[in-house]
């Protein structure tokens, strides 16, 4: 009985340990993913600008 109670100590040690490390491996994935999102925001916003700006250059272009 006692080998049985160490073996779930240890085991609940090792699940413990598991939590926590994957707890700090998704806060850091979450940071990353805010940082990506918000990247991507600025890059769109950049291409819309740009897609304006060649959109008022084609107009300025006279007919052939």
């Amino acid at each position: 009985m006692e080998n049985e109670l160490q073996a779930l100590e240890s085991k609940l040690a090792q699940l413990i340990a598991v939590t926590r490390k994957l707890r700090t491996e998704n806060q850091g994935l979450r940071q990353q993913l805010a940082q990506q999102i918000d990247e991507n925001k600025r890059t769109n916003a950049r291409l819309d600008e740009a897609a304006r700006r060649l959109e008022s250059l084609l107009e300025q272009i006279p007919e052939a």
